[in-house]
């Protein structure tokens, strides 16, 4: 592949983002976003080490906003959790929420939650809007695929799109997140699948008619989501099968063989 031009779009100080866009000859676009990462190398730390990062005001801003809709569903909370300011959460927080959310829900409620935090955040008729705007078409997978990189930065780290194959047909709508940083920050298995995974694929799918396939991968804590592609049923996704993180999980069952979270 020949780049014919490179762009590099800084933020103000503090914020540490860079934006980098290649074209090649084909005009197919090529979107990487490396935000907030502090480690001397740039990228995210190996597995087993926790990433460092340096976030900024839109990252603290969604953070916060999400934490604050899913405080109303979350295990002993307080009103000093309520009152907190815009800079009130960091990530850890944020993932402090999401654990306490899981406590005493099925993996379906679980799921349910995220559901109506989703919908919370949106104007009313948006996923009927949604749907006129994105029909399930290439174009349209590959343009939320180049949206996912910049805007999801905040919550899974640093991500780029890449090319996958439908139907023995190529188009550049998946997304490859490095090393998912809700992972990384929770090294819990049930959070990732009933706290993201599912729900994001559900909402996507269900909600705004777009599917869309999420693939982790335990071995690294890498994922690519795959816009265009329908998921496949609880039961015979892979993820349905995973045991717990024995070593990192705080919440973990080293006696089952699988996750705990995933069968509830």
């Amino acid at each position: 592949m020949v780049v014919l031009s490179f762009q590099a779009v800084h933020f103000p100080t503090g914020h540490q983002c860079r934006l980098q866009t290649r074209r090649s000859a084909s005009v197919n676009y090529n979107t990487s976003i490396q935000c907030g990462i502090v480690e001397p190398s740039g990228e995210p730390a190996p597995f087993g080490q926790k990433t460092k990062y340096k976030d900024g005001f839109f990252e603290k801003v969604f953070m916060t906003l999400f934490a604050r809709k899913m405080e109303k569903f979350a295990a002993n909370s307080n009103k000093a959790d309520n009152k907190k300011g815009w800079f009130g959460y960091d990530y850890e927080s944020f993932v402090d929420v999401s654990k306490r959310v899981m406590q005493g829900r099925s993996r379906l409620q679980q799921q349910q939650v995220v559901r109506e935090v989703l919908l919370s955040m949106l104007p009313p008729g948006a996923p009927a809007q949604f749907r006129k705007l994105f029909p399930p078409t290439k174009w349209a997978a590959e343009f939320n695929a180049a949206l996912t990189v910049p805007f999801f930065h905040w919550l899974v780290g640093p991500s780029e799109v890449v090319e996958v194959e439908m139907d023995g047909v190529k188009q550049r709508s998946g997304v490859l997140i490095k090393k998912c940083r809700y992972l990384e920050n929770s090294g819990c298995v049930g959070m990732c699948v009933n706290m993201c995974k599912i729900p994001t694929q559900d909402f996507f799918t269900n909600e705004f008619g777009l599917p869309l396939t999420m693939n982790p991968n335990f071995e690294d804590m890498s994922c690519e989501m795959v816009y265009g592609q329908a998921p496949p049923p609880f039961k015979e996704d892979p993820v349905s099968k995973q045991p717990c993180f024995s070593d990192i999980c705080s919440m973990a069952n080293p006696s089952s063989a699988i996750c705990h979270k995933l069968q509830a």
